[in-house]
């Protein structure tokens, strides 16, 4: 067996464990924080949590959650890639296992008048967590992440966007399943407040450890722009870059200005090879909003 062959199993091993370690966070974020504090999830899972909420029956959830994401799963062969859809069965997989097996404890109190919105909070940030990690090892949470990596491929936007725009019927939904048990309305207002802060956070920190749909400029000045050029070409092969002709304002002679569009999974590389080819060279970047469709961004998985 080949070096490289080996080690590209040892790779998809730990990818593989990567996967269920974040089924296992999201589980813990579910079953620890979000449930307890009642706040309605976003896509499939807020139906789901939604319809437990008002049955009184938490094995409503399951049952909803794992015929939707099964669903799902297919969807995701067909439109994305199979390794994505196989990944993402992996770590839904995961999820359902802990929501199962892990045991009861109690981190907070969940009235409104306690620590309801620490548990909001926290378990917003431990589910943005396990969603960007699943998604950066090319698989998935499932529910809304699987549209979420469709529509970020087509249209080219950050995958937290769709969460929210998901959350909107699933909030509606539960609002009005909640209303119907109660009768009353300020426990229904006092839900809309705490999901949306949980929706905002979980989105948020998807968005800042997830970026591969996230694009910056990135300008270089440099004695030899031709040895720029290569430099990003060598980090990111599939980009390419523009020369523009410029006049230095201290001393007056031409110069050539090399610009470039990567993403922020790319930037790192990129910006290393610059600095090691080219070390006498000056950068500078920022992030841009807005792009051609036309655009090549390797697909999820």
């Amino acid at each position: 067996m080949s070096t490289d062959s080996t080690k590209g199993k040892i790779q998809s091993l730990f990818e593989c464990l990567g996967l269920c370690g974040a089924g296992l966070l999201y589980a813990c974020a579910l079953k620890y924080f979000v449930f307890p504090a009642e706040v309605i999830l976003t896509g499939f899972e807020g139906i789901a949590s939604a319809t437990a909420y008002f049955t009184g029956n938490p094995a409503v959830f399951l049952m909803i959650y794992i015929a939707s994401q099964a669903l799902l799963a297919v969807f995701a062969f067909l439109k994305i890639s199979a390794v994505f859809a196989l990944r993402t069965v992996l770590t839904v997989g995961s999820v359902i296992l802990g929501l199962w097996l892990l045991p009861e404890f109690q981190f907070a109190s969940p009235e409104p008048q306690n620590e309801r919105i620490l548990l909001v909070l926290f378990g917003g940030i431990l589910a943005g967590l396990a969603k960007a990690l699943s998604l950066r090892l090319r698989g998935s949470t499932g529910d809304e992440d699987v549209l979420a990596a469709w529509f970020a491929m087509r249209y080219l936007k950050p995958v937290g966007k769709i969460a929210i725009i998901a959350a909107a019927v699933s909030t509606v939904y539960g609002l009005l399943l909640g209303f119907l048990k109660t009768r009353d309305i300020e426990p229904v207002v006092n839900t809309l407040m705490y999901t949306s802060i949980y929706i905002f956070t979980s989105a948020e920190t998807l968005n800042n450890f997830f970026r591969k749909f996230k694009l910056v400029v990135l300008t270089v000045f440099g004695p030899d722009p031709k040895k720029i050029g290569e430099a990003i070409r060598t980090a990111a092969p599939h980009r390419t870059y523009t020369l523009q002709d410029a006049v230095g304002g201290y001393h007056g002679e031409a110069m050539r200005v090399v610009r470039t569009i990567v993403t922020h999974e790319e930037l790192p590389a990129v910006l290393d090879h610059i600095t090691t080819e080219v070390p006498e060279a000056f950068w500078f970047h920022h992030d841009i909003e807005g792009i051609s469709s036309r655009y090549p961004i390797k697909p999820i998985g």
